[in-house]
């Protein structure tokens, strides 16, 4: 049977209840068991008139007067006595509420029940004592509630139990007989019952969600007393509109009522359905519900739901002391731009979070925070975003270490002194200017940064960089007689471009313009060390180069233990004839798994150089950042390279952790290739492996670690280094 030809989905205006705010600005709208809840307030609301009626139909009985006492007679006022009398007109209906000419049921009525109960015509009306005693039960409470509880404890015989339909016949479905049957608890043939136990078995066969009526009729029969349930089954579902759901999938809907397709409607069921919607909205943090249900004729059931609006979006600056509202230095748009929550999207608090992160990673923000407020009675809902700005700019200072130092105690010091602002022109563009400087290292750096340049959709950033540095030239051309040292300095001028080009992929271009030499430790330019290896390319004291960049990046979490790759790829574009022409292309990639409360971390770095280019710029394995065990670069130094890692990390006391490490690299023989060969003539071996143990301390300026190594060469060696490995 084709089981979706009848659904159709629309869409619709519709409102949702206003809502206090304070509910608005902690979490979404409730779900709306409107089924099960209206259910069980009607019932509450029918005890006490069920109750007083008990009592007056007693007190009518007791009025009635007496027939000649044949046979027939007594048996018939034997049952005109009994509580059970009671039973031929009490029903228990899902009312429909509905003027004549309409032919559904609406929502809140379908879900609910009431007791309606008539005077059977046999029975002789009462006199004017018995009225008054039944409006005194009407009260719900006094003698009229004392008397009815009384009653209810009285048993009658039943001989018989049945479910017939509205008309007292047999039911046409006999599951539907087994459903009502399945449903009583207390009413069993040759049984004594109360009116309240037939009265609670009514409302189980209304709970059982098939039927929208039940009317219990007690008939006189030669047999005994013969209990008849009068049940009207629900329609049978043909069909579902839903209106005013705009991301509600409509798959979700039709499975959720595939099942139900040409079978009677379950109330019940059809709670559970309105539940899960309801859920489906809240576990996305969406601001719906299920606002009303229909069932029209043709066994069509109708939804109606209300989705919430972003109506408007304001920023609000708030005074970092205070907590007042004040005037901010950064332009509202600037922080607009930033925010995936747009007008007439359905509000997602979940977004909403996500927004508030994204704000925050800008980095000139002390506190951010979502406020939804209902926009008057439009339904949608305004958000206020509550802001304090951080202080823009000023100046700092810190220091570090160069893993390029291997000698002297204090060699590897470094000292930086910067000014930075962060919120350049209010519109988060980056200005820094910094100054680090060593017994050997020195390195003046200016960049200014536009996180988004103005007017691209693809969130685009622009950092221009200039650059002045002098550092360490041992990696590739260390051990210098008598321990001295050469320098390599770097004019460095740029301009890169980033983006997003996918989730959790990133990628740079740029263009950036280097002039770099060798020097000795008095500053002099140079050309060829020690061993008589060329320190340039060209020949001369500079080498020129103009490099395209291209660089992709992907970042799993986030965190050290998740997984990353980074491929470099750099081009020298020979616009004179002095300028170096090469390609060298760089890659690494790191995957972490989790082991109990240890964590595993294998890492791979390689890469390789085609062309001519300068002797400094080849690839120095060994070392803090490479193959523990060895000194800075003495390995090897290569055209190409390959290094990898395995790391088991896990957890001592508090912010100490443990780690056991083993480290493997190689130029993959490609130290000879290097111009001047400075790895051969320094008789590094090409590859070497170390392994060994240490522990690492969280700490404000990031982890330090301090590592203890031994190479395949029998040295040893202390590592020490802050920050996460390369």
């Amino acid at each position: 049977m084709p089981q979706n030809e009848s659904i159709r989905f629309t869409s619709s205006s519709l409102k949702i209840p206003s809502l206090p705010l304070r509910q608005l600005q902690t979490q979404p709208p409730p779900p709306f068991p409107f089924l099960s809840h209206i259910f069980t307030s009607q019932l509450a609301k029918t005890a006490i008139s069920f109750t007083n009626f008990i009592d007056s139909l007693i007190t009518r009985s007791r009025l009635h007067i007496p027939r000649p006492p044949d046979s027939k007679t007594r048996r018939s006022n034997l049952f005109a006595n009994s509580p059970l009398m009671c039973l031929a007109s009490l029903s228990l209906n899902r009312s429909t509420d509905l003027a004549p000419s309409e032919s559904h049921i609406k929502s809140p009525i379908l879900c609910s029940a009431s007791l309606s109960v008539s005077q059977p015509a046999e029975t002789a009306l009462p006199s004017s004592e018995a009225l008054v005693t039944q409006q005194k039960g009407g009260g719900g409470g006094g003698a009229g509630a004392h008397s009815a509880s009384r009653h209810d404890e009285e048993r009658v015989l039943i001989s018989e139990v049945l479910v017939r339909n509205k008309d007292g016949e047999e039911l046409e479905r006999k599951d539907l007989e087994a459903e009502a049957l399945a449903a009583l608890k207390a009413c069993r043939a040759n049984s004594a019952l109360t009116v309240r136990e037939v009265q609670e078995d009514v409302h189980r066969i209304i709970d059982s969600g098939y039927f929208c009526s039940c009317m219990p009729v007690a008939v006189d029969t030669r047999d005994g007393i013969r209990l008849v349930f009068q049940v009207e089954p629900n329609q049978e579902f043909h069909g579902l509109v839903c209106e005013g759901a705009s991301v509600l999938p409509t798959k979700f809907l039709e499975d959720a009522f595939r099942g139900g397709y040409g079978k009677v409607v379950n109330i019940r069921h059809l709670d559970d359905v309105i539940t899960s919607i309801n859920g489906w909205y809240m576990e996305r943090g969406l601001f719906g519900l299920v606002s009303g249900v229909e069932i029209l004729s043709g066994g069509i059931i109708r939804l109606q739901v209300a989705e919430a609006e972003v109506n408007n979006i304001s920023i609000r600056f708030l005074d970092r002391k205070t907590g007042e509202p004040t005037k901010g230095k950064t332009k509202p748009e600037t922080i607009l731009r930033q925010l995936t929550t747009k007008k007439g999207q359905v509000y997602s608090m979940l977004q909403g979070k996500r927004d508030v992160d994204t704000v925050l990673t800008m980095g000139i923000m002390e506190d951010v925070s979502i406020i939804p407020q209902p926009a008057g009675d439009t339904g949608k809902v305004d958000l206020v975003m509550n802001v304090v700005e951080r202080p823009s700019g000023g100046f700092s200072a810190g220091g570090g270490i160069s893993s390029g130092i291997t000698s002297g105690p204090l060699s590897g010091l470094i000292g930086s002194f910067t000014y930075s602002h962060r919120n350049v022109f209010g519109r988060n563009q980056k200005l820094n200017i910094s100054l680090e400087r060593g017994q050997i290292d020195s390195i003046f750096r200016i960049n200014y940064t536009d996180p988004w340049i103005q007017g691209d959709d693809k969130r685009t950033s622009r950092t221009i960089m200039v650059q002045n540095s002098r550092t360490p030239g041992n990696l590739v051309h260390g051990n210098q007689p008598g321990n001295s040292s050469l320098t390599i300095g770097r004019v460095t001028a740029g301009v890169e471009f980033s983006r997003p080009l996918r989730p959790k992929w990133s990628g740079t271009a740029g263009l950036i313009f280097q002039h770099a030499g060798a020097r000795d430790e008095k500053g002099n330019p140079i050309i060829k060390d020690h061993y008589s290896s060329p320190l340039t390319a060209s020949g001369k004291t500079h080498d020129d180069m103009l490099l395209a960049k291209f660089e992709s990046v992907y970042t799993g979490s986030g965190d050290h233990g998740s997984s990353m790759f980074v491929l470099n790829v750099e081009q020298g574009l020979p616009l004179w004839p002095e300028w170096l022409f090469f390609n060298r292309v760089n890659a690494r990639a790191r995957k972490g798994m989790e082991i109990g409360p240890a964590l595993f971390l294998l890492s791979l770095s390689g890469g390789h150089v085609v062309g001519n280019f300068s002797p400094h710029e080849a690839f120095a394995i060994g070392g803090t950042n490479s193959v523990r065990g060895y000194e800075e670069g003495a390995v090897g130094s290569g055209r190409s390279y390959v290094v990898g890692s395995g790391e088991i990390s896990f957890p001592v006391l508090g912010p100490v952790e443990g780690v056991l490490f083993t480290d493997y690299g190689t130029d993959l023989g490609s130290g000879p290739t290097v111009p001047g060969d400075p790895a051969g003539a320094r008789l590094k071996p090409g590859s070497g492996y170390g392994y060994g143990f240490g522990i690492r301390v969280d700490s404000p300026l990031g982890p330090l670690r301090l590592e203890y190594a031994f190479n395949d060469r029998h040295a040893k060696r202390f590592h020490f280094g802050v920050g996460h490995r390369n």
